[in-house]
């Protein structure tokens, strides 16, 4: 941002300067001449310096619909990943397992209920009825992922593909375990270079952007939900682009 202040404060000054320099020292006769080599300099001149105070609010603007895109599909495979850990008890780095498992998989609907029940080691004990406190888990039920998460819609098969920027490319996609306490915990990262979104911007934007560390942008290089150095499943995007959680 800078830059583009100093080019256009740069570019006033300069017009400036050359209009007091033909009124004072050029001769009548070549002032018309020069006059109009002036304006197509003051014209060029206002032009970059419209250009370089607009650039940014176009770069934003055209960032902030791609990044909105992506997030919707990070959402996407955050909620699938979720949805296969709560069946497999850990993550999987493989979009195809993913996806086949959206569409073959079934959560089980359980219902928790307390009762009280005859503790029969104690009664035998102590000759009389003693009872104990239990949980039941009753089995209500299943339903599909695929209608949990989706309900009619196909775009889990399509999740895996970044739906922005260069064309082609997909989401990394990392899943493991993370040592804590002696406990391995699963975890899952989907990820995509900030170069790949906004590849056919302007490159200094493009170069800004990805050094930002701000609490209202997405910092580093890369969009992401997830990751394997923490236990999260949050995105790194602030709230202005949708939840993150």
């Amino acid at each position: 941002m800078l830059r583009f202040i100093l080019i256009a404060v740069a570019a006033i000054l300069l017009t400036i300067g050359l209009v007091k320099l033909v009124d004072k020292y050029i001769p009548s006769k070549f002032k018309p001449v020069l006059n109009i080599a002036l304006w197509i300099l003051i014209a060029f001149l206002g032009y970059q310096t419209y250009v370089s105070v607009y650039t940014p609010i176009l770069f934003n603007k055209e960032k902030n619909k791609r990044y909105a895109k992506v997030i919707k599909n990070l959402i996407d495979i955050r909620d699938s990943e979720l949805a296969f850990k709560q069946v497999n008890g850990k993550f999987t780095d493989s979009f195809d397992e993913l996806v086949k498992f959206v569409e073959t998989a079934e959560f089980t609907i359980t219902q928790r209920r307390d009762s009280v029940v005859i503790d029969q080691e104690l009664t035998k004990r102590y000759g009389v009825d003693t009872t104990k406190d239990i949980v039941i888990i009753d089995t209500l039920g299943f339903v599909p992922v695929k209608d949990s998460l989706f309900k009619n819609s196909t775009r889990y098969k399509t999740m895996m593909n970044v739906p922005v920027g260069k064309p082609g490319e997909k989401f990394q996609l990392q899943a493991g375990f993370l040592r804590q306490n002696d406990i391995n915990i699963p975890v899952f990262e989907a990820s995509v270079k900030k170069d790949v979104i906004l590849f056919d911007q302007d490159r200094d934007m493009v170069v800004q952007e990805n050094q930002v560390v701000s609490v209202d942008g997405v910092n580093g290089d890369a969009l992401k939900v997830g990751s394997m150095n923490e236990v999260k499943t949050i995105g790194n995007w602030p709230k202005t682009y949708g939840a993150n959680e």
